[in-house]
């Protein structure tokens, strides 16, 4: 499904139908929705995951697994929790979160929407929405970090490893 989520499109993604949902989210606003909105009482039998930050890491063996609160040293949980705290909207139960508290200064340089320099990927055509294949994504990101394909891959491969360890306990 090509769709962004957020507080407007949330009941489109039928969230009930699931037994697990992966967060993988950057967008700070849409991350907490999907955390509050995935973890409430309609949801119960849904297990939610969510992957903190992946951007400006190396250090494989740095990557960790805790409950949400108990985060510690990765920037995007961090403001996650201040919003949270600050607007007073909480995930309705315990989060599992994979997240590495490595912090590397961004050396890359600036890459404008619109520029011979854009990181931004446009594709020409795509299922789903006729806005989202050529989205401009740069300008709705307060910052865009450089990430290492290797630690993207142990994030999720962190959270198929959570999903597959539940389905053996039961």
């Amino acid at each position: 499904m090509q769709e962004i989520f957020n507080s407007k499109t949330a009941e489109s993604f039928h969230l009930d139908e699931y037994d697990y949902v992966i967060d993988a989210i950057d967008s700070l606003k849409d991350k907490i929705e999907l955390l509050v909105y995935g973890s409430g009482k309609a949801f119960e039998h849904t297990r939610l995951y969510s992957s903190m930050g992946a951007a400006l890491k190396v250090d494989p063996t740095q990557v960790r697994v805790s409950e949400l609160w108990d985060v510690n040293g990765c920037p995007l949980a961090s403001m996650m929790c201040k919003k949270m705290h600050r607007t007073k909207r909480f995930p309705g139960r315990k989060i599992q979160c994979v997240w590495s508290p490595e912090v590397l200064p961004n050396l890359g340089q600036a890459r404008s929407c619109g520029t011979e320099t854009s990181m931004c990927p446009k594709a020409q055509s795509g299922d789903g929405r006729a806005d989202l294949p050529n989205h401009e994504w740069c300008t709705s990101k307060a910052q865009i970090n450089g990430f290492m394909s290797h630690i993207t891959a142990i994030f999720g491969l962190t959270l198929a490893g959570l999903i597959i360890q539940d389905i053996y306990r039961q």
